[in-house]
């Protein structure tokens, strides 16, 4: 069946492992002359209030009744904010993407969950939704993530390499043909978590971690952790970070900015190791991600790959609402029952055209 050519205008909706707000961004896509072509036309950051994201935050420990009441609750509240900025724009879509937020990601159990009921959102913004986008692909026998090198092949192909730094690093490259990704470590999770100690949200440019040194032994410690060992496809959650990397830095007496400024070189190093042992020479790599902000990390992963990559650090538009943008291009293969989730990349036992389509009542 060939489907006759239009523009789609979907919103993207994401919620990051970092708990820093809600992205949304208004794009068009267009197929022709044999690939895909988008703009971003608008978008909006919603911080969280703090309220609202010591809620996300906790959802982890809550009781199974108490954690399907703030699903509801949660994809309401992502519906007015749609509404609200369908409204603000004037904007007539197609239909909503969206990620929804993380709370349990454990794909060898066969479980990946992401708050922010499809229907509740549908019903709130009075707009076709399409969600649920990883557990279908862990019901293959996949991790359910990563899910945006859907996107970095369709959408920015002209990079070897397209790197992540959110909550979690991940990149995606292609060999063979084949497209390839996985979580390296964690970024903006562990960065963030040092600087609530100080009452700061996040280290602005790395400036903190820039004035600190580095401790040794948590840096050995950090390197050390058997994930950083495994073969991918594999991913990472909050529970790995809960029950790995909170112990460590709690038990490490010392200054947040030795803190900050070790866990920098942490990061750096694994993501620096991690793009030496993908046989492309001297790939071209695209950043993206709050983490592409931090000059302090930026400058530190530049000094450990030196010539081993060539680095692109995109517009700030690009920056912060990639995924959001992924994830509308994945509602559009969906819509059109096209592959979105590549066992390339997750390990399921076949590609499939996932997520679960809402219509409002």
């Amino acid at each position: 069946m060939t489907i006759p050519q239009k523009i789609y205008e979907v919103i993207g909706l994401m919620s990051g492992t970092s708990l820093d707000g809600l992205d949304i961004a208004y794009c068009h896509f267009e197929y022709k002359n044999d690939c895909w072509v988008f703009s971003i036309q608008k978008s909006k950051s919603i911080p969280y209030d703090y309220s609202l994201q010591q809620k996300l935050k906790n959802a982890i420990h809550s009781k199974a009744t108490e954690l399907l009441v703030f699903h509801n609750i949660y994809g309401n509240w992502l519906g007015q904010q749609v509404k609200s900025f369908i409204n603000s724009h004037q904007l007539a879509i197609d239909f909503v993407a969206s990620h929804g937020h993380t709370v349990f990601h454990q794909p060898q159990s066969g479980l990946t969950f992401q708050i922010g009921s499809g229907q509740h959102l549908a019903n709130a913004c009075k707009q076709k939704v399409i969600c649920d986008f990883r557990t279908n692909d862990v019901a293959l026998g996949g991790q359910g993530a990563p899910l945006v090198p859907v996107g970095d092949k369709l959408l920015f192909s002209s990079y070897d390499m397209c790197l992540n730094l959110g909550g979690i690093s991940n990149i995606s490259f292609e060999i063979n043909t084949a497209r390839n990704a996985y979580d390296i470590s964690p970024v903006n999770m562990l960065l963030n978590y040092s600087c609530k100690k100080i009452n700061l949200a996040y280290d602005e440019g790395g400036q903190i971690a820039a004035t600190g040194t580095i401790n040794q032994e948590l840096l050995h410690q950090l390197n050390a952790l058997h994930y950083y060992k495994l073969p991918y496809p594999k991913s990472l959650g909050y529970e790995w970070f809960e029950r790995n990397i909170i112990p460590v830095i709690e038990n490490t007496k010392d200054t947040i900015e030795n803190l900050l400024h070790t866990s920098v070189h942490h990061i750096a190093h694994q993501i620096a190791k991690a793009i030496k042992m993908i046989p492309i020479n001297n790939p071209s790599l695209l950043i993206t991600g709050g983490g592409a902000k931090n000059d302090f990390l930026i400058a530190i992963l530049r000094e450990k790959l030196g010539d081993d990559a060539v680095i692109t650090i995109p517009s700030t538009q690009i920056i912060d609402f990639k995924e959001a943008l992924i994830f509308a291009f994945m509602g559009v293969l969906r819509d059109r029952k096209e592959i979105n989730c590549l066992s390339s990349v997750t390990g399921a036992n076949r590609d499939s055209s996932s997520g679960i389509v809402y219509e409002p009542h």
